[in-house]
């Protein structure tokens, strides 16, 4: 079984790109992130035409997260219990984002995960990140305590930096998000909870990137970042045999900025 997360940036914009790398790569299960459109506005029949089933939850062009699967999806959940909300107005109503989906695929049961970036580390959005994940972490503490045996798989587009390795240039992200402490303490209390980085041991750094900005020539000049993970539960990851980065799907033109994380699990 071969499951993979992607942050697609935008769908609708890359939907051919995305039907042909998932035959290319034969994955089984792939859950995106920011695909910036309503449910009405996911481009479903392509890949359904290509023998995958689709779960998605988005209001706007910002957000969205979906799960698109050939090995069926069951039991889908948007959201989690507890999860926070956001509104730019402070006196406003903060309202869950689509930033959460989940559906048992092939007997794993795989969220897609888009987790607020944060912005400025003096932005309330920071203070949101940062609730988010600690709401995200007492519902997978609790799904573990409930079956410790659970086939779990936590992927997404994490918004962090867990080790220095991680970003291309440290100085350059002093005094910003993604690599700041709470932030990376808030990544490990997931392996505190029993959760594990299980693409990291087949695809080690320094110098592995899963993210490299438009600008200023980042990605040919191998200045990224590495903040998509997929986290396992124990049982999952005692399934997992091999992971990968397709760099290659950051080439060319239509791009994401992001790059495909693939896991590959035994039977």
């Amino acid at each position: 079984m071969r499951i993979a997360t992607w942050n697609i940036n935008s769908v609708r914009a890359r939907v051919d790109r995305a039907v042909a790398w998932l035959e290319r790569s034969q994955v089984d299960v792939l859950a995106l992130q920011e695909t910036k459109c309503t449910d009405a506005q996911f481009p479903e029949e392509p890949f359904r035409e290509a023998g995958y089933a689709v779960a998605h939850t988005g209001n706007s062009q910002w957000n969205g997260v979906a799960i698109v699967s050939r090995l069926g999806l069951a039991d889908v959940q948007i959201g989690f219990d507890g999860q926070p909300g956001f509104h730019k107005d402070p006196e406003a109503e903060a309202l869950p984002e689509p930033r959460a989906i989940a559906a048992t695929c092939g007997g794993v049961r795989i969220w897609s995960l888009y987790v607020p970036n944060g912005r400025d580390l003096a932005d309330r959005h920071y203070g949101y990140k940062l609730e988010w994940l600690a709401a995200l972490k007492d519902q997978a503490s609790g799904w573990l305590a409930a079956d410790a045996d659970a086939r779990i798989a936590l992927t997404g587009d994490w918004n962090i930096a867990p080790f220095d390795e991680d970003v291309w240039d440290l100085s350059f992200f002093a005094g910003k998000t993604h690599i700041s402490e709470p932030e990376r303490e808030a990544f490990f209390a997931f392996e505190q909870a029993g959760f594990t980085d299980v693409a990291r041991p087949h695809t080690p750094g320094p110098g592995v990137y899963t993210y490299w900005d438009y600008t200023q020539l980042r990605f040919p000049r191998r200045e990224g970042m590495r903040i998509d993970f997929v986290l396992g539960s124990p049982a999952l990851a005692a399934r997992t045999t091999g992971a990968s980065v397709d760099r290659e799907e950051r080439k060319g033109k239509g791009a994401s900025d992001h790059a495909p994380v693939v896991v590959e699990l035994d039977d």
